[in-house]
């Protein structure tokens, strides 16, 4: 089973139309061995499980209690773990990829051991590149991100979001995009799977951060995807709230202003800069 992937994708009164696009993206993948597929719902019905009609290697999990985007995914990352399969794959619905972008990935990941998680190149549907690569973040991030003027916005992603290496070139990143993370399952066994005091936004600066610390968190640029990336905090006070009250436990759990291990991992990612 160590060659093999399980998948889960978290749902919450999603589209079924897009659920099965992406469906169909990952079981037209070539040269891989797709175990299982884990359709974790936080939607308070179920109207959602016809989709396990696709495909017997679907399984869909029922959580109407919502437990959060990270704690659903855990929910399937327990089954790779007890199944001992080699990967496991943390997808948003609206990711979409052509057949050969899963096999780049896991063989990039069988060629390097110490690789834990990688994240592709993400792209927009009109083909821009998302810089989803980041520094680890501080309160003022956060908040010059929302309320700045863009032209200073900008000044300020070129380097948080490392947008000077050109997104070309294989590097290690503290923080990566949780709408798609590939881990090595022994390494999430190891390393641990989401924290779920994180309910939406920030379990994916979390987890990789503590991958990071191993040296297992990498951006790959040599395999690409499409993400529609909605930004809903930027759009609903609901999720706006709910970043806002994720931020807080962040930052609480790593500090605020003195952060000595973010201040040494932002040095050394800085260091690479091509001056």
């Amino acid at each position: 089973m160590l060659n093999t992937l399980n998948i889960s994708i978290v749902l919450y009164q999603n589209n079924p139309a897009q659920i099965t696009n992406l469906l169909a993206d990952i079981f037209d993948s070539h040269d891989i061995e797709i175990n299982a597929v884990y359709l974790v719902d936080n939607s308070p019905d179920n109207r959602l499980q016809s989709l396990t009609n696709i495909d017997p290697r679907i399984e869909y999990i029922a959580a109407p209690h919502n437990p959060g985007y990270g704690a659903a995914h855990n929910l399937a990352i327990t089954k790779s773990i007890e199944k001992n399969v080699g990967y496991h794959l943390v997808v948003n619905p609206d990711i979409r990829f052509s057949s050969s972008e899963l096999a780049k990935l896991i063989n990039f990941m069988q060629q390097h051991s110490y690789v834990g998680l990688v994240m592709p190149r993400v792209i927009y549907p009109d083909g821009k590149v998302q810089h989803l690569c980041k520094l680890l973040p501080n309160p003022f991030n956060i908040f010059a991100r929302r309320f700045m003027p863009r032209s200073y916005i900008d000044k300020m992603n070129y380097n948080y979001t490392l947008q000077w290496t050109d997104y070309n070139k294989l590097i290690q990143v503290p923080y990566l995009s949780g709408s798609f993370m590939l881990f090595r399952v022994s390494d999430l066994l190891q390393i641990g799977s989401f924290d779920e005091r994180f309910f939406m936004y920030f379990e994916d600066t979390d987890i990789t951060r503590r991958f990071y610390r191993e040296a297992k968190a990498w951006f790959y640029p040599n395999a690409t995807v499409i993400h529609e990336h909605n930004q809903e905090s930027y759009r609903s006070l609901k999720m706006f709230w709910a970043h806002i009250q994720n931020m807080i436990r962040y930052f609480n759990k790593y500090g605020w202003f003195f952060d000595n291990e973010r201040r040494q991992i932002n040095k050394r990612i800085n260091s690479q800069k091509i001056k």
